[in-house]
């Protein structure tokens, strides 16, 4: 069995899904922002400002940023209501329509009446948007909280200005405890760039669809044909009933790691394909799998249910 992602049709298209311009708290325009990553190689962006009241509940229309060779998915960071920890909830949509509502969100502050995290990520979903649990390690998630966006297809497990700016990037603890409470999320880096410090072109997606259109690369989100990256390149995963084949640009690690501490790994000089037996994995109902560079930058699959 080989992995959707790998036998889909189409091609991989390169997207960051997480960034913000001046009509929010970044420091270049919607149109120098897509100017940069247009030039850095990118096939597509989602510009995604922050949808509170403060700057008029921005939603950036950046459809005259497009040409043959380079789109956007329209999108924001959604706030509203509480984290258990007090603060205002951070949930990515990527694909929203123009007129999508604001909520009750004058500032990052979260009052009393609004909607709650759970709401608005399940208005956004109903809304045809691909819907993501931004920086979990940042933001202070519990799992409790982690469990209420039960609307999510995705999990940010890595955030690169989450890095830069605070060390704080990750997102695979609560990814994984999430997939072994059965929710069938993938995974996705981003750089969430507000262009202050170096927070750009840290981290992004590989998506696999038949055209570089707005349409097809949320279809194929939503399927999670894709998979997410520093660098490194995953060509192909193919499944047999005893072992994983694993095939990469050069790499000094695979690793293949499921529920609670089950993993696998092996080492190597510019390794292109690694197989590894699936013994370990005999009580795990998923595995994902992480390729990691000479540079140390990483790759990381989609959940494999088994």
């Amino acid at each position: 069995m080989t992995q959707d992602a790998f036998t889909a049709p189409g091609r991989f298209y390169r997207g960051n899904l997480h960034t913000h311009s001046t009509l929010t708290d970044a420091v270049l325009d919607p149109e120098e922002v897509c100017r940069r990553y247009k030039a850095e190689g990118y096939d597509f962006i989602a510009l995604t400002d922050h949808f509170v009241g403060l700057w008029g509940y921005p939603l950036a229309d950046t459809r005259p940023f497009r040409d043959d060779e380079f789109t956007t998915l329209l999108g924001a960071e959604l706030h509203s209501g509480a984290m258990e920890n007090g603060r205002m909830w951070h949930i990515l949509a990527v694909g929203l329509p123009l007129d999508f509502a604001p909520s009750d969100s004058p500032n990052f502050t979260p009052k009393d009446g609004q909607e709650t995290g759970p709401q608005i990520a399940a208005r956004a979903r109903a809304a045809g948007a691909f819907v993501a649990v931004a920086h979990p390690e940042w933001s202070g998630m519990t799992m409790a909280d982690a469990l209420s966006i039960e609307a999510a297809h995705a999990v940010e497990v890595y955030n690169h200005s989450a890095g830069v700016t605070a060390g704080r990037p990750a997102g695979f603890h609560t990814a994984d405890l999430l997939l072994s409470e059965g929710r069938k999320l993938s995974l996705i880096a981003t750089d969430d760039a507000h262009f202050e410090g170096p927070d750009y072109f840290g981290g992004w997606v590989m998506v696999k669809a038949e055209t570089n259109t707005p349409n097809a690369l949320l279809e194929a989100l939503k399927a999670g044909h894709f998979y997410a990256t520093q660098g490194p390149e995953i060509h192909g995963i193919e499944m047999a009933d005893k072992s994983i084949t694993v095939r990469c640009s050069a790499a000094q690690s695979v690793i293949v790691m499921g529920k609670g501490n089950a993993a696998l790994a092996t080492f190597g000089a510019s390794m292109t394909h690694a197989t590894l037996p699936l013994a370990e994995f005999a009580d795990s109902p998923w595995i994902r799998v992480t390729v990691t560079d000479r540079a140390g930058l990483h790759a990381w699959s989609n959940p494999i249910w088994l």
